[in-house]
């Protein structure tokens, strides 16, 4: 059961080893779906847009509806798996995420739906905070702790890989709202599993008085100034190529974000407990930790966004035979995060995510000679490359970021690094999504993502390589 000592904590008896395997097995499944929703709605974006009758843009708003508000409300979810039980977060979070799924598969409007994938992300902020408290709790021994991330991770690893295949399954057996109704029959089984922990444990006698632990405050005026900064940024770069640089409502949306931007800067650097610790930037390694993560994200989900695009308007590919052309590339992420660890064990943070991206640019000038070819086979070779710089970015990023902080603040700096992913990846969708919509023919937008994304990884290198320099 839980105990609450300021925030509710979950406390696992040791050696409870069923109680264990819930835990894991509950947080591993909540991992997958929020994981598969980042990816698997890429191989339907052709029959969404018959469906509902949508362009580009709209197409787009479906895609980054999700990861906005999951980009956005990431540190304010962890903030509350802290004031008030990692537990009750999650089962909120998870509940919220199954019934938003279960309202995407029955949308029959474009708004209907893009409303839904808020709520979607909106679950997902909650809960994946909280699943990793969740984990931290139940296994307080540090190698075992290790081995049941290693296979949370895997799990979120594996979706990812399998995620375009399984969607391209489903619309091909049933139709394009299967992929989010699949969602609730993993959803409910996390929720009963949450539910067992509880009604099951009973808690522990600790041997000594439990110290009070800080929590941290809920920073309302900085997460509404954040939600405004991104949501404003991200209409604008979605919409400025219907509409214009020059209309009325573009205008008013970068004002609104630099506005929204300012004052959320303003608001975290009078705060002694900011949501964003701006100190956190004065240091190397954190710093570029958090470009690199972002500049991956949003070259990664665009090209994956934009190549989705590719393969079923262009080259007439069924749900079905685009997801096994993502294959070569989301196989090697699950990979290439394996990988990561032993590699930066061997060679170092700074060498590793330098190399990787240099691999990723290689990717990225690949494709951009293969596009001209007919054939699949040719495309698909420089794709590995991809899916490989991508899964070993973020592990060893993450790793180098984590050295860099003192371990009372790696909670916040985990979230603010998981924040700069989500927001790296809505940036992708909607600016390469602008780049296609005002390009034509398709190809040549398609040049310049690849110009710009192998120009950016080149970038992000010598940020990293001069972030990391010894001494």
């Amino acid at each position: 059961m839980e105990k609450t000592a300021d925030a509710g904590t979950l406390w696992i008896a040791p050696g409870h080893a069923l109680m264990q395997r819930r835990v894991l097995a509950a947080t591993s499944l909540s991992y997958v779906v929020v994981i598969l929703d980042t990816s698997i709605v890429n191989v339907a974006l052709e029959r969404i847009g018959a469906a509902l009758s949508t362009d580009i843009a709209g197409l787009q708003w479906v895609v980054n509806a999700y990861i906005l508000s999951f980009a956005s409300l990431l540190l304010s979810g962890g903030a509350l798996a802290d004031r008030l039980g990692a537990r009750k977060i999650y089962l909120a979070g998870l509940t919220i995420f199954t019934l938003a799924s279960a309202c995407c598969g029955w949308a029959n409007d474009l708004s209907v739906l893009i409303v839904a994938r808020v709520l979607q992300g909106c679950g997902a902020a909650l809960l994946l905070p909280a699943s990793l408290t969740l984990i931290k709790q139940a296994f307080p021994e540090t190698s075992e702790r290790a081995a049941a991330i290693g296979i949370w991770a895997g799990c979120g690893g594996a979706a990812m890989a399998a995620g375009p295949l399984v969607g391209g399954v489903l619309i091909h057996l049933f139709d394009w709202r299967s992929i989010f109704l699949a969602n609730l029959p993993i959803g409910l089984l996390g929720i009963w599993l949450t539910w067992r922990i509880g009604r099951d444990h009973k808690p522990a006698q600790l041997p000594t008085p439990q110290l009070p632990t800080q929590i941290r405050p809920l920073d309302l005026g900085g997460q509404c100034a954040a939600i405004l900064t991104l949501a404003a940024l991200i209409a604008v770069l979605i919409e400025a190529p219907v509409l214009g640089w020059r209309s009325l409502p573009v205008l008013a949306g970068i004002v609104l974000s630099m506005t929204a931007g300012g004052v959320f800067l303003k608001l975290q650097s009078g705060r002694a407990q900011a949501m964003l610790p701006l100190s956190f930037f004065r240091i190397g390694a954190f710093s570029g930790a958090a470009l690199v993560s972002m500049i991956s994200a949003l070259t990664f989900y665009g090209l994956v966004f934009v190549l989705s695009l590719y393969f079923q308007q262009v080259l007439a590919y069924s749900p079905l035979h685009t997801g096994l052309a993502f294959l070569p590339l989301t196989a090697l992420v699950s990979a290439g995060s394996m990988l990561s660890n032993r590699l930066v064990e061997a060679y170092g943070p700074r060498r590793l995510v330098a190399a990787a991206l240099g691999c990723y640019a290689v990717g990225f000038l690949g494709l951009l000679w293969s596009i001209s070819a007919s054939s699949y086979w040719l495309l698909a070779l420089p794709l590995p490359a991809i899916g490989l710089a991508a899964g070993l970015i973020t592990p060893a990023a993450t790793a180098a970021l984590m050295t860099a902080v003192e371990p009372g603040r790696a909670g916040v700096a985990a979230g603010v690094l998981n924040s700069a992913r989500q927001t790296g990846a809505a940036l992708g969708v909607a600016l390469f999504g602008g780049v296609i919509a005002a390009s034509h023919p398709f190809q040549l937008g398609l040049q310049i993502v690849l110009w710009a994304s192998a120009g950016l990884a080149l970038a992000a290198a010598l940020a990293w390589q001069r972030a990391l320099k010894p001494g």
